[in-house]
């Protein structure tokens, strides 16, 4: 009675039979036991860190040796080349831009680092200062839902549908409200 309690029968138990069937020492238990080590470690590459690098690398010895009153718009882009971008306004001012970035899988990248170089000419052409800015400097907002909230009234469907019946003899509307339209033109022209 006990044997039957503890799931033993005649013969050799299924546990043991299926352990014998796919051990490691016959062919086919270390051929799926290596094809499952293969797909777990496929699976698991997903989940690794991506870090990217975005716009002008930045070399600090480089960057050290732009001297303010000293170096000219030539010089600074023979020496860091082209900036990332120049200010809308003028030619006064050139911006280096660069960002690391870092995720993980498939969520959204997050910055790491970044780095704002900021060289600002006078109108001869020559660096006036060398700037530069960090992460602290990134503005982090979030937007609130779907909508971006308005001042103003807040009108529902049907407001927007029906809000105007009763409005069309209104004045300026060109109808027998009276209106000033002088043409027989859309615009009363």
């Amino acid at each position: 009675m006990a044997a039957l309690f503890f799931g033993k029968v005649r013969g050799k138990p299924p546990q043991e039979k299926f352990m014998r069937q796919f051990s490691r020492q016959s062919r086919s238990g270390r051929i799926l036991l290596g094809a499952g080590l293969c797909a777990l470690l496929l699976g698991a590459s997903g989940c690794t860190r991506i870090r990217t690098h975005q716009g002008y690398q930045v070399d600090k010895l480089l960057v050290d040796s732009v001297q303010p009153g000293i170096d000219n718009r030539a010089s600074v882009e023979g020496t860091l080349g082209r900036p990332s971008f120049v200010a809308q306004f003028g030619d006064q001012d050139w911006y280096y831009v660069s960002r690391d970035m870092r995720s993980l899988a498939f969520s959204n990248p997050k910055p790491v680092s970044q780095t704002v170089l900021h060289v600002r000419f006078d109108a001869a052409g020559n660096v006036v200062a060398v700037d530069r800015m960090g992460l602290e400097q990134v503005a982090k907002i979030s937007p609130s839902g779907d909508k971006t909230p308005t001042l103003g009234r807040h009108r529902s469907l049907f407001d927007e549908i029906f809000g105007n019946i009763g409005a069309v003899g209104a004045g300026g509307m060109g109808g027998a409200g009276g209106g000033s339209n002088t043409g027989g033109g859309p615009n009363g022209s």
